[in-house]
C-alpha cells in the first residue's frame, strides 16, 4: 500500500513522516499528453502529473485553466478541436515539437449529451458524441503510437466509464462511446504490448466534473428527474440509485491517482486492464 502526497516539490526536503509514506512513481521528466485537459478530470490528471515532476502537454478547446498551473515551464497548453482529425494530429505534433517526445498518453476528452430517451437523439447528437469520445481516442492514439514506440517504456491510459458496461438511459450515446473506449483498450494492449507500450483503461463511476456542473449538465438533469434541489438530487442519486457505499459521488483527484499508478513502472505488468474507480456503485464482471 502506498500513499501519494497531494503536493510534491522535488526541490525541497520532505519531513521524515512524508518520506516514509511516499513511494516514488518514477514519473519525473516524463512527457505526458493529456486530452480534455482544461477542466474537471483532465485538469486534475494534469496537476497530478505535474506534482510528480512530469511535463504535461494539455490539449483542449481552451487553455484558460492550464496556463496558471505550476511549474510554468512544465505545462504546455495546446488549443485544438479534438473531435477532428486535424485537431488530434496538431495536438500530437505540437507536443513533440515542444517537449521532444511522448512517454504517456492520457485519452481523457469526453462530452455527455443528456436526453430523456434514445428517440430524442439525432444523428448530429450521435456524431458529436462519438467524434469527441471515441474517435478522439482512435486518432490521438494513432498519431501518438509512433512516438510512444521510440521510448523503452511508455503507456496509454484512456478514460472509460462504468456506463460502458451498464448503459444510462439518459445518455445512451455516451454509454456506447465508452464501451468502445474499453474495447479499443484491449485491442491496442494486445497489438502493441510487445513494443513496450502498456495500454490500460480507468472507468470512473459518477464523478463531479464540469459535465455535471455545467448548465444542462447531470446535476440539472437529476434535479428535474427527481424534482429536487440539485445537491439533494445528487445525494439521492449516489445513495439510493447508484447505491454507492459511501453515499457520495467521486472527485476528479481520486481518478487522477489511479491514472498516475497505471502510468508508472509500478504497474509494469498491467496491460489491457480496466480499473473500475466507482466507489462500488456498479458490480460487474
Amino acid at each position: 500500500m502506498f500513499q501519494i502526497p497531494q503536493k510534491r516539490n522535488k526541490n525541497k526536503e520532505h519531513d521524515i513522516k512524508e518520506a516514509f509514506f511516499y513511494m516514488d512513481l518514477g514519473l519525473e521528466d516524463k512527457v505526458v499528453l493529456v486530452t480534455g485537459a482544461n477542466n474537471g478530470m483532465g485538469l486534475a490528471i494534469s496537476k497530478a502529473f505535474l506534482d510528480e515532476g512530469a511535463k504535461v502537454a494539455g490539449g483542449d478547446l481552451s487553455g484558460e485553466h492550464l496556463k496558471d498551473l505550476e511549474p510554468a515551464d512544465s505545462i504546455y497548453p495546446i488549443i485544438a478541436d479534438l473531435s477532428t482529425k486535424e485537431g488530434t494530429e496538431k495536438l500530437v505534433q505540437e507536443c513533440v515539437d515542444h517537449f521532444g517526445k511522448i512517454d504517456i498518453l492520457v485519452n481523457n476528452v469526453g462530452i455527455a449529451n443528456y436526453k430523456s430517451s434514445f428517440l430524442d437523439l439525432t444523428d448530429d447528437d450521435w456524431n458529436r458524441t462519438l467524434q469527441t469520445n471515441l474517435y478522439a481516442m482512435i486518432r490521438t492514439s494513432r498519431a501518438a503510437l509512433p512516438h510512444l514506440k521510440k521510448q523503452s517504456h511508455s503507456a496509454i491510459i484512456s478514460i472509460g466509464s462504468e456506463s460502458g458496461h451498464v448503459p444510462d438511459e439518459f445518455a445512451i450515446d455516451y454509454s456506447v462511446s465508452k464501451a468502445g473506449v474499453i474495447n479499443l483498450t484491449s485491442a491496442l494492449a494486445h497489438e502493441f504490448g510487445n513494443d513496450g507500450i502498456r495500454v490500460n483503461c480507468v472507468s470512473p463511476g459518477p464523478t463531479r466534473t464540469n459535465m455535471w456542473e455545467q448548465p444542462g449538465g447531470m446535476i440539472d438533469m437529476l434535479a428535474e428527474k427527481f424534482s429536487m434541489d440539485g445537491e439533494d438530487a445528487v445525494k439521492h442519486f449516489a445513495a439510493n440509485v447508484r447505491q454507492i457505499p459511501r453515499g457520495e459521488i467521486g472527485k476528479p483527484d481520486e481518478i487522477a491517482q489511479t491514472v498516475l499508478f497505471l502510468a508508472s513502472e509500478k504497474a509494469s505488468y498491467v496491460n489491457g486492464a480496466e480499473f473500475a474507480v466507482n466507489g462500488g456503485s456498479v458490480r460487474y464482471h
